[in-house]
């Protein structure tokens, strides 16, 4: 009767390693995962696996306050939701004293390299006096232009193309090397 004995050999098996499973031993340390925040379903509920983020953290700031602003085609004008982003970066920056920052600006625009070169500095010089109107000090912070470089995407579509048309804020610990 094969069936009888591969069967009476699974449950066999089986038994033991429930009875493996339920012994412990001195030696493993238990190690106890912290309890998951729950979700409550509300807009402000912590990213999963972002409950601990540290507040000062580069990571609290990416998270919490955003360090990406956008720009219309050919311009560095700001608009009122950069504002509100610069304004979150300012507060943050005054909070944490012992951050600096590099604004890199970029373009993906219609133009001449230079053309584009030029754009992305002032995208860059934009946000750099706008943070400086809200109390940051200027020392504290450097701005570059990189025109077409480091694209976020390589597109012809409007709505794709607009994610290239940024400066992006980085926390630094020390100015960058020149």
């Amino acid at each position: 009767m094969p069936f009888k004995t591969g069967f009476a050999g699974r449950l066999a098996a089986t038994a033991m390693l429930m009875a493996l499973a339920s012994c412990t031993t001195s030696n493993i340390a238990s190690v106890e995962e912290p309890a998951p925040t729950p979700m409550t379903g509300k807009t402000n509920d912590p990213a999963p696996g972002f409950e601990t983020v540290a507040a000062g953290s580069e990571e609290d700031f990416i998270l919490n306050v955003g360090r990406r602003i956008y720009f219309a085609q050919d311009s560095a004008t700001l608009d009122s939701v950069a504002m509100a982003t610069l304004d979150s970066q300012a507060a943050w920056l005054s909070r944490n004293p012992a951050w600096l920052i590099k604004l890199q600006g970029f373009a993906d625009d219609s133009g001449s390299e230079s053309k584009m070169q030029t754009l992305s500095q002032k995208r860059a010089d934009a946000a750099m006096a706008y943070l400086v109107s809200k109390g940051v000090d200027a020392k504290r912070m450097w701005a570059k232009g990189y025109g077409k470089d480091r694209e976020v995407r390589d597109c012809t579509d409007r709505s794709c193309k607009v994610q290239n048309r940024r400066v992006v804020t980085n926390l630094r610990k020390e100015p960058d090397a020149v």
